[in-house]
């Protein structure tokens, strides 16, 4: 324990972003699981050669979860499934790694002045002991000396950070052109070939289905899917006594039963699927396509509950017959058809738009044209890069083509999820320079802020790369 953090008083009240123990959440994007082995005596895994062992990564997890507390405070709990602490845990070993490569250290003081001036141990903006102590067992549940070394590791960390992005920077054209993008906003008038709109009036015969789904039968076939009889359970605990039972009895109904609980039935899934009453997990499904039929497998555990597993039916990649995907088949035929012809008819309002345009520029008449090739037309209100456009979508692809064009002159076509599209300006709102002025230092340290994260990102990922 650090015992001169019980009496020393607080020497700052300024929160430094890079010296906190919370390390910005974009250094835990994940680590592949690709790093792992097989368990060979408690090891779990490496890194660059170096065997991890489960008390390591146990104690990663645990630095982890403490960082998405203080980070997400009372809404940790129902975001934890979405966080996936397992693979940042191994980003953080692969970072200690790195910086204990580089020798890079944290003093006692640091860890200190760390804690002391985190604003979660404060009271009237000075560290509580008492609050420290009562958060420690009752939130965290770790230890003081545990919890400060989890602190070191988050400082050498951060250092690692500053090291890595310090040469990043940013020139005033960039940050101006930057803001312009941000803040520049524009409205269009646009002709939209609708893919919905052609399907309406598309009505395949069983004829041209039948050749649809015998030039295009692979496009339908079913992946490797899987049956799972299962239970679950509410802690590891419960699971391993379960466990010990189903091996037992070398029936998992049995050990159900013996439980008082249900055994329930995914139904088929495939491998790349979702698992019916479970959700997402690549754990439960690499080990369903290890089981038997009738293999019962150890507990595994998904979010906050464990899971027992028996493999009840397996079902090789197939074919699947015209009748039963009849209707799946008549949908995917519709949606093609009419997403080609929304966009010859686009493509052809585009052709005849520039011949008249060519003749005389003020004779391209969007409505005009559209009607003429049974497309729609019309015109949006003011939007900016990144924000949606009712009735069409996110705007980026529009804001890039429009920023760009004169009065009266018209894109080509641009696709999008809903269909086909040409556009022409309507009014360009280019940002306030007094605002600019104004906010201009904000903008650029945001700005700095997502470079370096970018930077450090590329930096993180030919470390996964060369440690695999």
């Amino acid at each position: 324990m650090l015992k001169q953090l019980r009496n020393k008083k607080t020497a700052k009240k300024v929160w430094i972003a890079l010296a906190v123990i919370v390390v910005p959440a974009f250094i835990f994007w994940g680590f592949s699981s690709a790093l792992r082995g097989p368990k060979e005596g408690g090891d779990v895994g490496r890194i660059y050669g170096k065997r991890i062992s489960s008390l390591e990564f146990r104690d990663s997890l645990e630095a982890v979860k403490n960082q998405a507390i203080m980070q997400f405070g009372d809404n940790f709990s129902e975001i934890q499934r979405y966080l996936n602490l397992e693979s940042q845990a191994w980003t953080r070993l692969l970072l200690l790694y790195e910086t204990a490569r580089r020798r890079i250290k944290a003093s006692n003081q640091e860890v200190i002045e760390a804690i002391e001036n985190n604003p979660l141990f404060q009271r009237n903006g000075k560290f509580d002991n008492k609050i420290y102590n009562e958060l420690l067992q009752y939130v965290f549940r770790t230890q003081p000396r545990v919890f400060e070394e989890q602190t070191r590791q988050s400082l050498v960390i951060s250092k690692l950070y500053s090291k890595i992005t310090e040469g990043v920077s940013l020139k005033d054209d960039a940050v101006k052109e930057e803001y312009r993008k941000a803040n520049e906003q524009l409205s269009i008038y646009y002709i939209a070939g609708i893919i919905a709109d052609f399907a309406k009036d598309i009505k395949p015969t069983q004829e041209q289905l039948l050749k649809f789904f015998a030039e295009n039968s692979l496009q339908f076939k079913q992946p490797l899917s899987f049956n799972l009889d299962y239970i679950v359970l509410e802690s590891e605990e419960a699971a391993k006594n379960a466990a010990a039972i189903a091996a037992k009895t070398k029936s998992l109904d049995k050990a159900a039963a013996e439980l008082k609980i249900t055994v329930k039935e995914t139904g088929l899934f495939g491998q790349t699927d979702a698992i019916p009453g479970i959700g997402w997990s690549p754990d439960i499904l690499m080990l369903a396509s290890k089981l038997k039929i009738g293999e019962v497998s150890p507990p595994v555990k998904v979010d906050k509950y464990c899971y027992i597993l028996k493999l009840k039916e397996r079902k090789d990649p197939y074919i699947p017959e015209y009748a039963s995907i009849e209707g799946k088949l008549k949908h995917t035929f519709v949606q093609e058809e009419a997403k080609k012809l929304a966009g010859q008819k686009t493509d052809a309002c585009l052709k005849e738009l520039k011949e008249a345009y060519q003749k005389n520029p003020k004779s391209a008449d969007f409505n005009k044209f559209a009607k003429n090739f049974g497309l729609k037309s019309d015109s949006t209100g003011l939007f900016k890069f990144g924000s949606y456009i009712e009735n069409i979508g996110v705007s980026d692809e529009f804001w890039k083509a429009a920023q760009g064009l004169k009065d009266n002159e018209f894109s080509g076509v641009i696709a999008m999820p809903p269909g086909f599209y040409i556009i022409k300006l309507k009014e360009k709102v280019p940002p306030d320079e007094n605002k600019f002025a104004q906010e201009k230092e904000a903008f650029t340290q945001r700005l700095l802020g997502q470079k370096k994260e970018e930077y450090f990102n590329k930096f993180l990922e030919e470390l996964k790369r060369k440690a695999q």
